[in-house]
């Protein structure tokens, strides 16, 4: 088995769920008291949210640059960046490690192009909604996203960070962010990604009014998948 190395802390929120998903994960593929290979390295978010604050994404860039490394030495055969925001400099952050990054955008887009999707609504921070590295990813993977208007745009940045990330949870704003994804069916949206690692938090994907790709979920998949790829093949030709 692979290790699997995770940039987290931000928030710890949802590296909490990374944590548990991927020993899930692992337990129901291998069965008995089976758990993952894992290393995490949880960053202090206070000080990654001032350089988002402050728009200094090359600092960012260096700050996970230097955790990435010390995962790789740490034994990680992956990496992963535990939230959507910081994959705006994920591809500088590639660059400092000689193994895989287990990419989002890249993965989420592969289960949207499995079930048939190309409209989904992107329910983000303002950074991810708003910046470009998201859409632009998309848009080069076959897919075209939307994002809410201005007004909501805030309303779901708020949610996230002034609840979801402090371990708050509203039924008041699961209605809200509800109203949100009916208005984006009307404009035609054909499903929606939770495009925020603390979404999973507030919102079940398979309770929405359109079909639900939760980012968390997906990217915890693909670390597995790539962590137990090696030892399974392994397996079958022993067999």
């Amino acid at each position: 088995m692979e290790t699997i190395g995770l940039i987290g802390g931000m928030s710890f929120e949802s590296s909490a769920v990374y944590y548990r998903l991927v020993n899930e994960m692992v337990r129901a593929r291998k069965g008995g008291l089976a758990s993952a290979e894992l290393i995490l390295h949880s960053v202090n978010f206070e000080e990654i949210v001032a350089l988002q604050r402050a728009g200094d994404w090359d600092m960012a860039a260096r700050r996970l640059a230097d955790v990435a490394l010390r995962l790789q030495v740490g034994g990680a055969g992956c990496v992963l960046i535990c939230t959507n925001t910081m994959h705006l400099i994920a591809d500088e952050v590639a660059k400092k490690i000689s193994v895989p990054l287990i990419h989002i955008i890249d993965e989420t887009a592969k289960s949207l192009h499995a079930s048939g999707r190309k409209r989904p609504l992107l329910l983000a921070t303002r950074y991810t909604m708003e910046h470009g590295f998201y859409a632009e990813r998309m848009k080069s993977l076959g897919l075209d996203i939307m994002v809410p208007d201005a007004a909501d745009r805030t309303t779901v940045h708020d949610i996230i960070f002034n609840e979801l990330c402090a371990g708050r949870v509203h039924n008041s704003s699961r209605e809200k962010l509800i109203a949100i994804i009916d208005r984006a069916v009307e404009n035609g949206a054909d499903s929606i990604i939770l495009g925020c690692t603390e979404i999973c938090l507030i919102l079940d994907p398979d309770r929405l009014p359109l079909p639900g790709f939760d980012t968390t979920t997906i990217h915890a998949r693909a670390a597995v998948e790539f962590a137990l790829g090696a030892e399974e093949a392994d397996e079958e030709e022993a067999a």
